[in-house]
């Protein structure tokens, strides 16, 4: 079994993404409590995309979130670092090619929305990252940054914690092809920024008009921002 470090060095987050990819989806909605679902709708309801428009989801995944995505009408393509996510989501009626989120097979502008779910927070150089993003979307365009933040009362965040670090990695141990990789999710999940520190660094990359929504009381968050110039 394959777990990446928390340096996210990116052949230790493929190998493990390789790992789970067949029980991926699965793993996550039993983990989520469904939960997953109504944050891939609320990531769709952000972005707002209308027929005729080009889209990027990045860390795609099995192509879930893209093929949700596409039912707005619009041209989605996902994209991930994971030869084995991207082998298991064949089966799906969307385009999904391996693309690293730090060099963008992409020209300048030519999205008119870029969204990443759950994988921002797996990238070694997030402000780089965050940067290719903006670099491949026209100006005006949107982003939508749907991760892991941190719930918002006290009592409910010490007991998503207590589920996080014991919890999580227990349900894993029944239902993943790679209980260790959770143990990553669940370390990497604690170390990320808070709500108002991950809107800093979009903004510091250069993204304008940075807001956020708590979904699930903070367990997710959905970040917006706009390209300017």
């Amino acid at each position: 079994m394959s777990r990446a470090s928390l340096d996210k060095q990116p052949h230790e987050v493929a190998a493990m993404f390789d790992g789970v990819a067949q029980r991926y989806d699965l793993t996550n909605t039993v983990l989520s409590f469904g939960q997953d679902r109504l944050w891939r709708r609320a990531t769709r309801d952000a972005l707002d995309l209308r027929p005729g428009e080009r889209c990027l989801d990045l860390a795609a995944g099995t192509g879930v979130s893209t093929e949700e995505l596409a039912g707005s009408g619009a041209e989605v393509v996902g994209a991930d670092l994971s030869l084995g996510m991207l082998a298991a989501g064949t089966h799906r009626d969307v385009p999904l090619l391996a693309a690293d989120a730090l060099a963008l097979p992409f020209a300048d502008g030519a999205f008119d929305a870029v969204t990443i779910s759950f994988g921002l927070r797996n990238i070694v150089d997030t402000a780089a990252a965050l940067r290719e993003m903006a670099r491949v979307t026209r100006p005006g365009g949107r982003l939508v940054v749907c991760e892991f933040s941190h719930p918002v009362w006290g009592p409910f965040r010490e007991a998503y914690l207590k589920y996080l670090m014991a919890g999580l990695p227990a349900v894993a141990r029944a239902v993943s092809s790679n209980p260790e990789a959770y143990v990553y999710l669940a370390e990497s999940i604690q170390a990320w920024p808070d709500q108002a520190a991950l809107a800093a660094r979009i903004g510091g990359a250069g993204w304008r008009k940075v807001a956020w929504r708590n979904l699930t009381g903070g367990i997710v968050a959905l970040h917006r921002a706009v390209r300017v110039g």
